[in-house]
């Protein structure tokens, strides 16, 4: 049986140890567990105690716990000590990487809000209520159920979806669809979720650099030049030397590391026809290079009729699927990005992404 001096001991033990564990808990969440330990140990005691002692010892019982925790708190220093330690855990998270607010610098140094599309819904899409330290980072190109699955799989504490799932208002977060339940699993599990979607588009060093580094050229400007003529939608290149159709062919189908592609024949062209001047957009490409003049028009996907209208022009167009001429820049955006975060997070790139379309 306990005795009333052993009971106090525990007490106080108690009330120290609960202080400590719960020290990454908000201080209203942390008081309740460290009180509900004592209780425990008060439940603990009086069940030990005999039916002619317990009254007793249960006065005595009660006024040390009571001591016990008015002499922890009236000391000024152990509770401003507690309180403080309390809140930088609850906004940061665990002391390894970096807070969110890092992390999406980083990523609007790279390519800044302003450069996407006034149509385009980019920047932090999701953000848990309880914050977090980001050591893990998930790039994919689009955001599915199976790669939020796998983004909590690895321990990622963020998902960068170059689409943003979120575009057309949601009113409601619920499970009765798939961009909802995506949501609702990202809030339920602290993930955040970032998209830059056409400001990676825009931006030099970015997808639509990417998708030309397919070719050797000369010159490389934006086929929709933005407010800094540097930065905008597509390219126009202009080739180092000429190279045949069928050439340019293979050498997207390495780039995008892809067997087959659409390909659309110019007018009066043949495969050993000679080009000098790509247009190119990633994504759907229809808009940016409705207009353009060039001997080649290189994209993800465009609407018959732009297709067809490109080749009675006799400017012959390649087609790759909309999400296979973006998807490789995140192989390499992974390491600069890792680098830029001086590699104190780990950066990863989807496996379960995917384009929906395969050829059969």
């Amino acid at each position: 049986m306990l005795s009333a001096v052993n009971y106090g001991q525990s007490i106080a033990s108690q009330t120290t140890l609960g202080l400590h564990q719960n020290s990454r808990m908000n201080s209203t969440l942390s008081i309740r567990c460290f009180a509900a330990n004592i209780l425990e140990t008060h439940a603990s005691w009086r069940r030990s105690c005999s039916e002619q002692l317990y009254p007793m010892f249960n006065t005595i019982g009660s006024h040390l716990m009571i001591f016990t925790i008015r002499k922890y708190f009236l000391n000024q220093n152990n509770f401003k000590r507690y309180i403080s330690s309390a809140k930088i855990k609850m906004s940061t998270g665990d002391n390894i990487g970096v807070t969110l607010k890092k992390v999406t610098t980083v990523l609007e140094n790279f390519a800044p809000k302003k450069l996407s599309e006034s149509w385009d819904n980019t920047g932090l899409l999701v953000e848990p209520y309880t914050a977090r330290n980001i050591t893990k980072v998930l790039l994919t190109n689009d955001l599915t159920e199976d790669v939020a699955l796998e983004a909590h799989n690895l321990g990622c504490e963020m998902i960068v979806s170059y689409h943003p799932p979120i575009f057309a208002p949601m009113k409601s977060v619920v499970q009765s669809s798939w961009k909802e339940r995506i949501v609702s699993y990202l809030l339920e599990n602290r993930i955040s979720l970032y998209s830059p979607h056409t400001s990676w588009d825009c931006v030099r060093g970015g997808v639509n650099d990417w998708l030309a580094s397919a070719f050797s050229f000369t010159e490389s400007v934006p086929l929709i030049p933005g407010s800094d003529p540097q930065f905008g939608a597509g390219r126009l290149l202009q080739l180092t030397s000429e190279i045949s159709l069928s050439t340019a062919i293979s050498k997207v189908q390495e780039l995008i590391e892809i067997p087959h592609v659409r390909f659309a024949l110019g007018r009066g062209k043949q495969m050993s026809s000679n080009i000098k001047t790509v247009a190119l957009c990633a994504g759907s490409g229809s808009s940016v290079l409705k207009g353009a003049v060039a001997d080649l028009y290189l994209t993800g996907e465009m609407l018959h009729h732009d297709v067809l209208d490109a080749a009675q022009k006799g400017i012959s167009v390649i087609l790759t699927n909309h999400s296979d001429s973006e998807r490789g820049f995140l192989k390499v955006f992974s390491n600069n990005f890792q680098n830029l975060l001086n590699n104190e997070v780990q950066v990863f790139v989807s496996k379960l992404d995917k384009d929906p379309l395969v050829t059969v």
